[in-house]
């Protein structure tokens, strides 16, 4: 049994960086503020490695999203990894263009003879009172385009290894990484390697319900178990771990299983990813449920920046506990 020890997911993304640039000199990093320095970025989860690898691995980059983006394209396309750092979500809707029309469909456009090997990480979230254009969760936008994978981590194994894996991916990964989890611990094995995109985790095994989420929301999911094993409800909890490709034969079994589905996530509920699932779910099981599947989101408003309203914009434990048992009739 491998050994494990107690990181979260700071360190984890830190932990994959070190991993992935010891094993091939082609993974670079490019963002605002990175070298040790600056800091090691906003958060430090690149701490350390340019006092290790060097300022020509490790590049500061200007205030400038397009330029990042578009610099660390440009690299993949001759060969290199880059990781490049875009600090918070919504600014990722600077440097779109580049994003969606070129490194999404660069392997389209190319009849497949370029790939672009590229991972965005970025930071969202509500929570930290940051408000309407940092806390944005977009992970919809970019799953509604081809050509790009979208992947949202809820603890720091996850952290770890799919980073590792978006790093070895030939297309472009978009991380998503959250204030909420980020600060979390957990016990990640010492040998964790690569974890497959597009692969579920059941978190919770059970026969009543399926309850389907992913990053922060995760986390209030699995502190909503308790209350519905209190009520005598018993809950199957999937952590999906990527939006695009999401696991939807590992959906289907469980719902299928069950016959009752709440899907919960932060991005605000209208055309949200627990949509596409949803439809799935109802056309690949129509007639086979017990009641409609329920969805969960955040309200069709910005991220408010009082407190009050902002926790008003989450959804609570207590909302999924009661959303079930609506369902359970």
């Amino acid at each position: 049994m491998s050994e494990m020890v107690k990181m979260n997911g700071l360190q984890a993304i830190n932990a994959a960086m070190f991993e992935a640039m010891e094993a091939d000199p082609k993974v670079l990093v490019l963002g605002e503020d990175i070298a040790d320095r600056e800091g090691g970025g906003v958060t430090g989860t690149m701490r350390g490695l340019s006092t290790k690898f060097g300022d020509h691995r490790v590049c500061t980059t200007p205030i400038s999203e397009q330029a990042i983006i578009g610099a660390a394209i440009g690299v993949a396309i001759n060969g290199y990894k880059p990781v490049a750092e875009i600090m918070l979500m919504n600014f990722t809707t600077v440097a779109m263009d580049m994003i969606f029309n070129h490194a999404a469909k660069l392997r389209f456009m190319s009849g497949g003879q370029t790939s672009v090997p590229l991972t965005i990480r970025t930071l969202t979230g509500a929570g930290w009172q940051t408000a309407g254009q940092h806390a944005d969760h977009l992970e919809g936008w970019f799953a509604h385009a081809a050509g790009i994978k979208v992947v949202c981590p809820s603890n720091p194994a996850d952290y770890k290894g799919l980073l590792l894996s978006c790093i070895q991916d030939p297309d472009p990964c978009l991380f998503v990484e959250t204030g909420g989890t980020l600060f979390v611990p957990g016990e990640v094995a010492v040998d964790q390697g690569p974890i497959p995109l597009g692969k579920a985790r059941i978190v919770q095994e059970g026969t009543d319900v399926t309850i389907i989420s992913y990053s922060t929301m995760m986390l209030r999911c699995q502190a909503a178990l308790a209350g519905l094993a209190e009520a005598g409800i018993s809950a199957e909890l999937i952590d999906l771990r990527t939006i695009s490709p999401w696991d939807k034969q590992a959906v289907l079994d469980s719902a299928a299983k069950t016959g009752r589905v709440v899907i919960v996530h932060e991005a605000v509920r209208n055309f949200g990813p627990g949509a596409e699932i949803a439809a799935t779910i109802n056309e690949e099981l129509y007639g086979q449920l017990k009641g409609p599947v329920r969805r969960l989101g955040g309200p069709y408003s910005p991220v408010p920046f009082s407190k009050p309203l902002e926790d008003a914009f989450l959804v609570t434990p207590e909302q999924i506990v009661e959303a079930v048992k609506g369902l359970m009739g």
